[in-house]
């Protein structure tokens, strides 16, 4: 095997142009490829990344009337109680639970206003102490709640950006007063988003899926939330699991735990948690007939490079007739011609598609740059696009392979 590869580089680099050339539609092919599954599987990341938040492993457990998100504005539905500390702790407890966080809310609150100035249709939540930090929001100037806050009912406020900016434009908010349905709190902290929790958006498809338009928020103490709203108001939860791959999980299991506090399903009311993993999925699907298509297109340079090998593997036996003959005549068995010819056919596709690997993850690299579309370079494709390459020349070397083998000896010797 040894000694019919070496003799497989010595043809190759003795013709070196013809065999760059040959083994061009290969190069091709398995670059095609590889830049085509990497730009796939960094989209698809991208798009999961997106969609979960960075890593931050969040999953939102809501109450929900049929496919939607019940709005409290409605009323407290019949049946459904507050959460209890025991089923609070129970989710907290959950095998595969990092953190876990209970929220009253109220999207698009009017009444809240300083003076004439009043923030439209803002969005409101009665917190507890884990909130911040499971929604990924970052203290930006001020403090945060303290347990002062809860024990007391204080009725004290903290105000993101858009809240901040549309109540008092350019002056500074801290300590001052503003108020929510006639009641006063005091603003004590300022609040963002954290960077890590925001989507990258790479296009304008991109912007109109993960954009939402922010019109504000209001955080409060969940212990001064009935001064503004109903007493035994029934919870929502926003949980963060240990591991991506456990987000599924987590929700399935803590909407379960909740809905042990629904004593009436009347109106098909229920907590249920907002699978962000299938949502992800389902993003990726709409792209998936295209991306086969296009691997489709790039697989078919392959064969067009398989053909050469064969063309060019058929013209490497016709010069080669006389030598052939001899290897016969002295007892070469058409096993050892035949392995020859396929060794070489081997060999030549696999320079190929290792190039063609290269040439493929700087192809990757340069589509990134260029359309700024993620990639991710996919170990397992590169495996099989050298594996693949391997297997077509065995395969489209083997007619020429055996051509060889058949050639009779004395014919072959007489052959100029």
């Amino acid at each position: 095997m040894l000694e019919n590869i070496r003799l497989s580089f010595q043809g190759i680099w003795s013709h070196k142009m013809r065999s760059f050339l040959t083994m061009l539609g290969v190069i091709i092919g398995i670059a095609s490829i590889i830049a085509i599954v990497s730009t796939i599987k960094g989209t698809n990341e991208q798009i999961k990344k997106n969609l979960i938040g960075a890593g931050n492993n969040n999953v939102s457990v809501t109450l929900r009337q049929g496919e939607g998100e019940y709005w409290m504005d409605n009323g407290v539905p019949d049946g459904i109680i507050p959460l209890t500390d025991d089923i609070r702790e129970r989710i907290r407890e959950l095998d595969k639970v990092e953190n876990a966080s209970f929220f009253n809310s109220r999207s698009y609150v009017d009444g809240i206003a300083n003076g004439d100035t009043r923030l439209d249709s803002g969005k409101a939540y009665g917190v507890d102490q884990n909130f911040l930090a499971t929604s990924g929001y970052v203290i930006t100037a001020g403090r945060g709640f303290i347990d002062s806050d809860y024990k007391n009912f204080s009725k004290v406020v903290l105000l993101d950006g858009t809240a901040a900016k549309a109540l008092f434009q350019e002056e500074s908010a801290l300590g001052k007063t503003i108020e929510i349905r006639g009641e006063p709190f005091t603003v004590v902290g300022l609040i963002n988003k954290s960077e890590s929790f925001q989507p990258v958006i790479n296009s304008l498809e991109e912007y109109y899926t993960y954009f939402q338009e922010d019109y504000g928020t209001v955080l409060m103490p969940e212990a001064s939330w009935p001064i503004i709203f109903g007493f035994d108001e029934p919870q929502n939860a926003v949980l963060t699991a240990k591991s991506t791959e456990d987000m599924s999980t987590v929700g399935k299991k803590a909407s379960e735990i909740m809905n042990e506090s629904v004593l009436n399903s009347e109106g098909d009311i229920k907590y249920k948690a907002e699978d962000l993993l299938e949502r992800a999925k389902d993003l990726q699907e709409l792209s998936a007939s295209t991306n086969n298509l296009l691997l489709w297109v790039a697989s078919i340079s392959l064969l067009v490079g398989g053909i050469g090998v064969m063309n060019i593997m058929l013209v490497s036996v016709t010069e080669r007739t006389s030598e052939i003959g001899l290897k016969k005549a002295i007892g070469a068995r058409k096993r050892r011609i035949l392995s020859q010819f396929l060794t070489e056919a081997a060999v030549l596709t696999s320079i190929g598609g290792l190039l063609g690997v290269v040439a493929g993850i700087i192809l990757a690299q340069v589509i990134s740059r260029v359309s700024e579309t993620p990639v991710a370079i996919s170990i397992p494709a590169i495996l099989l696009s050298v594996i693949f390459s391997i297997v077509i020349g065995v395969v489209f070397g083997l007619l020429p392979s055996i051509k060889a083998a058949n050639l009779n000896p004395i014919d072959a010797l007489r052959r100029e």
